[in-house]
């Protein structure tokens, strides 16, 4: 049998013993979920199945959510034979003997497309031998990444392929298709009758960080928990007592995921009190309470980059110039999470709380800028003061623009005897540095420099 001959649209044995994820594919635009950024009506790549344009692509995003399946769709959309190849898997030489076939099939009208998985597997010299291919339109390409392009597709293919990022699936878009996996007769778990608490399917997706792949592979062990429940044969850490015969609920859900589902509402009362709690620990020094809060975010499923946009506050806000430093390793804690992701991302983020916690504190900055809000409401917007201002004309001279500036590098100890705010503040003391850490050496400078510009008037 060749390489292109039509096989059975489905075996129905295959079918039934096929896993959940890979029973409930989309086969069409229609039933697909996610990526409405490219394929909602009127967007590009919608566009560019419906006029079938033979072009490759490349698909970038993270794991689940429908790179292969969106390849399969468009090879059934445009009629094209569709070959399916891993990187991890398969080698150059035999894609290229594909590749040599699909150049004799299309001698016949056929088109092939070949998509590889994972194509950021190939070296940049592997990836050259699809370029004659390419060019000639004998193939179509569909590569699928989770890895920057830019870093790891040969810059020639690159350029005769258009990149197409995908985004992880919200927990909604994960709910719907539980919701639909629970329904369909068909292809899902419709005959088993299971029904699922909303608490367990939020769990499911919160769990499954936008991967459309992993909540299906809980939801299906988490049905034949239920089954075993309904048995009386269910795990241990489920109260026979509170199960709800042929209900999915959020106990059984955290036996299906093998973690604790900890109580928590990335949008309510819990997300603020645990962020709360992180934050005032941090404050007063606790490096063991903050440690622990932060892991009880982050194991309940809270945004690791919320977390971290948190933390870089409390470097700014309760740090502060008494070790100004942290707010470069809350950022760098911050770009680490973003390159790595998690779990091992969250390292980063549990170093700079720890930091954060031990550092000494200040506020003064926070404080100082508050005085500054608070004046500038009050006060009227008083013009800038002539010696301040810009003179760059002739008629602005004359106006007194810049008259009586003193340049601070000109004068002795690099400081002028010269007043800097509008005439209704002048003397205006905002920022009053504390003792602790680096401030101290602030505090010690702030008196020098009053020093010099009293010993000037």
């Amino acid at each position: 049998m060749s390489l292109f001959d039509t096989a059975p649209v489905e075996n129905l044995r295959r079918a039934t013993q096929a896993p959940l994820a890979e029973r409930m594919r989309p086969r069409t635009l229609e039933e697909y979920s996610g990526q409405e950024h490219l394929l909602a009506p009127g967007k590009p790549l919608r566009l560019q199945i419906e006029s079938d344009e033979a072009v490759s692509m490349i698909f970038w995003g993270p794991p689940g959510v429908g790179k292969t399946t969106l390849a399969k769709i468009i090879a059934h959309a445009t009629q094209a034979s569709f070959i399916e190849f891993s990187a991890v898997l398969s080698g150059i030489k035999e894609i290229k003997q594909v590749m040599v076939e699909a150049e004799k099939a299309a001698g016949f009208g056929s088109r092939t497309i070949l998509f590889i998985d994972e194509i950021h597997r190939f070296n940049k010299a592997q990836q050259d031998a699809f370029l004659p291919y390419v060019e000639r339109g004998t193939i179509r390409l569909i590569g699928a990444t989770t890895e920057n392009p830019s870093f790891e597709i040969n810059s020639a293919l690159l350029s005769r392929c258009r990149v197409y990022t995908l985004l992880a699936l919200s927990e909604e878009q994960i709910i719907g298709l539980l919701r639909r996996a629970l329904a369909d007769r068909e292809r899902g778990l419709g005959t088993l009758g299971l029904q699922a608490d909303d608490a367990a399917l939020a769990a499911i997706a919160a769990y499954a960080s936008g991967d459309a792949r992993f909540a299906y592979n809980a939801l299906e062990i988490a049905a034949q928990v239920a089954a075993r429940v309904a048995q009386g044969e269910g795990p241990e850490t489920i109260n026979p007592e509170a199960a709800k015969p042929g209900t999915i609920t959020k106990e059984i859900a955290a036996v299906a995921l093998q973690k604790r589902v900890l109580l928590y509402d990335k949008k309510g009362e819990q997300h603020y009190d645990l962020i709360s709690a992180l934050h005032k620990s941090v404050r007063n020094s606790d490096a063991d309470a903050s440690l622990y809060w932060l892991g009880r975010m982050l194991t309940a499923g809270e945004d690791p980059m919320y977390v971290a946009r948190r933390v870089v506050r409390m470097a700014v806000e309760d740090i502060g110039l008494a070790a100004p430093e942290a707010l470069n390793l809350c950022l760098s804690a911050r770009d680490a999470l973003h390159f790595l992701g998690p779990p091992e991302g969250d390292l980063a983020l549990a170093q700079a709380v720890v930091y954060l916690a031990l550092a000494p504190k200040s506020n003064a900055v926070y404080k100082a800028y508050g005085a500054v809000h608070a004046d500038i409401e009050r006060t009227a917007a008083e013009p800038v003061p002539l010696h301040l201002r810009n003179a760059p004309t002739r008629l602005m001279k004359e106006l007194d623009y810049g008259k009586d500036y003193q340049y601070a590098h000109n004068v002795e100890g690099r400081v002028a005897d010269m007043e800097c705010l509008p005439p209704s503040l002048a003397g205006r003391k905002y920022y009053q540095p504390t003792n602790e850490g680096r401030e101290k050496l602030l505090a010690q400078r702030m008196e020098e420099i009053a020093r010099i510009r009293q010993s000037k008037r």
